[in-house]
């Protein structure tokens, strides 16, 4: 089923113009790939399956990032998840390696995975130059997924890394095959906004790895939508947890100023409804691909950047906010209904009867 996007089907959010193709892609040199397991049906038998897991990764640009790593930040608005590789982005404010998103106990394999990608690619890594440090952050897919069988193996990100291109794939794919949004499928979802500031124009892109929130909290354009839905049951899952927010922007910006987007991005997470639940882990990650330089280069020891001012924040903090509400509904939209271990099923959501409900508040 090729299920439409949340704006095939009329839903607006906010003003700002998309880019083309409304993904994080629309960033010049952000590039995405999955790589999406799925095996086995009927009782968990762990180290066995079902299996309902994957790695994504996110590329901040097609150069080297360990040789020149891009400006960055995190910011956890609830701290109940994994962020491998936190010290060293918030001690130096860059993002040295491609960004990897899997499940909780996958971690150790995905860092393992960008670990000997980037090695392979640079031969005086932990030798003359620094040791590398990855960046991987995680869901819990266990609803759906054997967790205990650690099927995310290093090669998988390499498939991932291959698979990378522009065309972004959203709902039930890579890290978000075994994901859970609002108790119904999510996953996977992205979006983008195009940001003009004294005559230059900038973007905005943004990918979600949902995984949080009760139905009856889910809001779509003000719209208690979750409460109002009634073909659908809950699937009772035992947690209600988390979500990963990865933004990107060709922004000249520093990791002070992009840590202050990444804090709106929880702005837009509560848009649709979520209160970053006690046992959820939100964290945002940003990074900027402007003023990127080879660190390594012995000639130079002093950097000049240009750096937007503080004043000309607010229009991306609007962008941001709208950017995270539309990705978390996008990977709502496109997430199909899947049935994971111990015949455990998480449906789509409905969406003709979601847009019927929009359409009846006048939001259509």
């Amino acid at each position: 089923m090729n299920r439409p996007r949340a704006r095939d089907g009329g839903v607006r959010f906010g003003d700002v113009p998309t880019g083309p193709r409304n993904t994080i892609t629309d960033v010049k040199g952000v590039k995405v790939g999955h790589c999406t397991l799925r095996k086995g049906d009927g009782k968990l038998v762990p180290g066995e399956g079902p299996v309902r897991t994957g790695v994504t990764v996110i590329l901040p640009h097609g150069d080297d990032l360990y040789r020149r790593p891009v400006k960055g930040t995190y910011f956890a608005l609830n701290g109940c998840g994994g962020l491998m590789g936190a010290l060293q982005v918030e001690e130096f404010g860059v993002i040295d390696s491609p960004i990897g998103l899997t499940n909780t106990m996958g971690m150790a394999s995905v860092a393992e995975g960008l670990v000997k990608y980037t090695l392979e690619r640079n031969p005086l890594a932990g030798i003359e130059h620094d040791t590398v440090i990855p960046v991987v952050l995680e869901c819990d897919d266990a609803h759906l997924n054997d967790t205990r069988g650690l099927h995310v193996r290093p090669e998988h990100v390499f498939e991932a890394i291959a698979a990378a291109g522009d065309d972004v794939s959203e709902g039930a794919v890579g890290a978000g095959t075994g994901m859970v949004c609002y108790d119904f499928k999510g996953g996977i979802g992205t979006s983008s906004r195009l940001v003009e500031v004294q005559g230059e124009k900038y973007t905005v892109g943004i990918i979600v790895l949902s995984n949080h929130g009760e139905r009856k909290e889910l809001i779509i354009d003000g719209v208690p939508v979750g409460k109002l839905l009634n073909s659908v049951e809950d699937p009772h899952r035992k947690e209600n947890g988390s979500i990963v927010t990865v933004i990107a922007t060709d922004a000249p910006l520093d990791a002070r100023q992009l840590r202050r987007i990444a804090k709106r991005a929880g702005m837009g997470l509560a848009l649709t409804g979520s209160c970053a639940r006690n046992g959820s882990g939100d964290i945002m990650i940003a990074f900027s691909t402007a003023n990127v330089h080879d660190r390594y280069e012995k000639e130079r020891f002093v950097l000049t950047h240009h750096l937007l001012v503080d004043n000309e924040m607010s229009a991306f903090f609007r962008a941001t906010v709208d950017c995270t509400a539309e990705a978390i509904i996008n990977s709502l939209f496109k997430g199909e209904t899947v049935k994971g271990r111990d015949d455990n099923i998480v449906p789509g959501l409905p969406i003709d009867e979601t847009l019927q409900l929009l359409k009846a508040r006048g939001c259509l």
